[in-house]
């Protein structure tokens, strides 16, 4: 063995641990993203209003509650409309009808994706609560109702330095007059022999029509399958319906406008027993498929 040979081996060492410092540096630079430019691809509650590249432009301007605004061009902007109807126990029932968006609960908090997100929304000009889907209930005393689409990051989508928005006058319908019929005057002592008073079944107004028949909607839901496929359902007013609904996931059975609601399990029908006491057309859904299953027609 020659003197040279043990010398050679921290030769080669020497050489190599300065290619190692830098192929650790890259992996370093890669993990940090590219010279460590925040991702929007962020875990829920570790950021927010990050910039999405082509999910628009993050703005430096903030809405009235500090959210900073998310600007697209007109053409892949969402819109949103707001109905409200008066509700039978008090309230308005508001029904909202978006374009170019969809409601997005289970991402809440995670990257902002065009398109997508939930609704903020503001009674009478403070920010109250938010909503995930295209029905709420609002209780009553407010007068006005504006709704806002935000994107996941929770940032609010916009157009032109403007959130995208709706607002809505929320005007009590007038309460029934007891003043137009008048009351009459009172019929002076009669002198006459009295007469035995009437027995109530002769004076008593006639007794209401009972109430229809129920009837049962067996429905099964496998997937985005539902069967049978949803269509119009006409019912009487004052019918009883019951909804039997089978799903293969847990989901929430929900009759929008009567704000009923019944927990679904995993093959196991569940059950939603109403008086259909309202005319209209109302939607049966399920919250977290998002299915549409049946609309009650009430007449």
């Amino acid at each position: 063995m020659t003197p040279s040979t043990p010398a050679a081996v921290p030769s080669a060492r020497r050489r190599t641990a300065p290619l190692a410092a830098v192929a650790v540096a890259a992996v370093l630079l890669l993990a940090a993203g590219c010279g460590g430019r925040a991702t929007t691809h962020h875990k829920p509650g570790t950021s927010h209003e990050q910039d999405a590249g082509s999910h628009g432009t993050v703005l430096a301007a903030r809405d009235a509650s500090g959210h900073r605004l998310r600007e697209l061009p007109a053409a892949d902007a969402p819109s949103v409309r707001a109905e409200a109807r008066p509700d039978s126990e008090g309230g308005w029932n508001v029904h909202l009808t978006v374009e170019r968006f969809r409601f997005t609960p289970e991402s809440t908090g995670g990257a902002a994706l065009t398109g997508r997100g939930h609704a903020r929304l503001l009674v009478d000009g403070r920010e109250t609560a938010r909503a995930y889907g295209p029905w709420f209930h609002l209780p009553s005393g407010a007068r006005t109702l504006t709704v806002r689409l935000h994107a996941d990051d929770h940032t609010v989508w916009a157009v032109a330095g403007k959130p995208v928005q709706t607002t809505l006058a929320l005007t009590p319908a007038p309460s029934p007059s007891v003043s137009l019929t008048p009351t009459a005057a009172p019929t002076p002592p009669s002198t006459a022999p009295s007469t035995p008073p009437a027995t109530p079944s002769s004076t008593s107004d006639p007794a209401p029509d009972p109430t229809p028949a129920g009837r049962t909607l067996d429905i099964r839901v496998s997937g985005s399958t539902v069967t049978p496929a949803p269509s119009r359902v006409e019912v009487k007013k004052g019918e009883r319906v019951t909804l039997r609904v089978t799903s293969d996931r847990a989901d929430t059975l929900h009759v929008h406008g009567y704000d009923r609601e019944a927990t679904l399990t995993p093959g196991t029908p569940g059950t939603l027993t109403l008086t259909a006491d309202r005319t209209g057309l109302f939607e049966v859904e399920t919250h977290e498929s998002g299915l549409v299953l049946t609309q009650l027609v009430v007449r």
